[in-house]
């Protein structure tokens, strides 16, 4: 039987994931908190992010940036596009 949680982006209770899938404190609380599907919501967006900013995930002011705003996607006040995205399709 599949993990529930009441995920804090769905809000509602949807299946939860296996283990954290980001280190530490903040992974421990999207383990707690977020449901598999808010989870690849969030990876969507991510790409997104790392796309338009053109980021490189491996430096440590890339990380941080996307780490905060994981942080808002999950717990914040949710995050907004980049300012000139036009989604594809």
């Amino acid at each position: 039987m599949s993990r529930m949680v009441n995920c804090v982006v769905l809000k509602v209770e949807a299946e939860g994931m296996d283990y954290a899938p980001y280190p530490g404190e903040l992974g421990q609380r999207i383990y707690e908190n977020v449901s598999r599907q808010a989870w690849q919501q969030w990876l969507g967006h991510q790409t997104m992010l790392i796309n338009e900013y053109r980021l490189t995930p491996i430096e440590p002011e890339a990380r941080k940036f996307l780490e905060g705003e994981m942080e808002k996607f999950f717990f914040g006040e949710g995050v907004a596009r980049p300012e000139g995205y036009v989604p594809e399709g």
